[in-house]
């Protein structure tokens, strides 16, 4: 993509139990990856790991302070007892961006209603935007297709630019 600042950064980290533990391959991990390669960003991960606060924590601060421009997060955005990445997500940004957030959970809305229960967060933290996709490769898809002309404008303002 030919308006994204050039060198920009992003990490991508998989919250799944079954997948850090090797039950099943990281799917929505490696599409995210992949398509913010797709989006002209180099791309760190996917770090898996399990459902754990501290544990999530720890991996969004380490890529805030590693200057990645975008974070974006993959799985336990939803009800279940286990899903913990929002409260993570939570501790470390500084400030929401709900809009971002909507915009996702609106996206995939027509074809998957359930889509609404996602509690993903979006905010920044530093120079970094953090955004908490659903754990589904269709959840990632959905997320990107959202983020992708967003991305772009977010990583420049971030980087101090102006608004044009």
């Amino acid at each position: 993509m030919s308006d994204l600042p050039p060198g920009a950064r992003a990490v991508v980290v998989t919250a799944s139990n079954r997948a850090a533990a090797g039950v099943y391959p990281d799917r929505s991990g490696q599409a995210l990856a992949e398509g913010l390669r797709a989006l002209g960003f180099a791309v760190d991960g996917p770090h898996v790991r399990e459902d754990d606060v501290a544990l999530l924590e720890e991996v969004l601060r380490e890529a805030v302070a590693s200057g990645a421009d975008v974070v974006l997060t993959t799985g336990g955005t939803g009800l279940s007892p286990t899903d913990v990445t929002p409260e993570a997500t939570r501790a470390v940004i500084e400030r929401e961006a709900p809009g971002v957030a909507e915009a996702v959970r609106r996206y995939g809305e027509p074809e998957v209603p359930t889509s609404v229960l996602s509690r993903g967060l979006a905010g920044t933290a530093g120079r970094t935007l953090i955004v908490n996709l659903p754990g589904s490769t269709g959840g990632v898809r959905d997320g990107l297709a959202v983020l992708g002309p967003l991305l772009p404008h977010v990583v420049s303002q971030l980087r101090g630019g102006d608004h044009t």
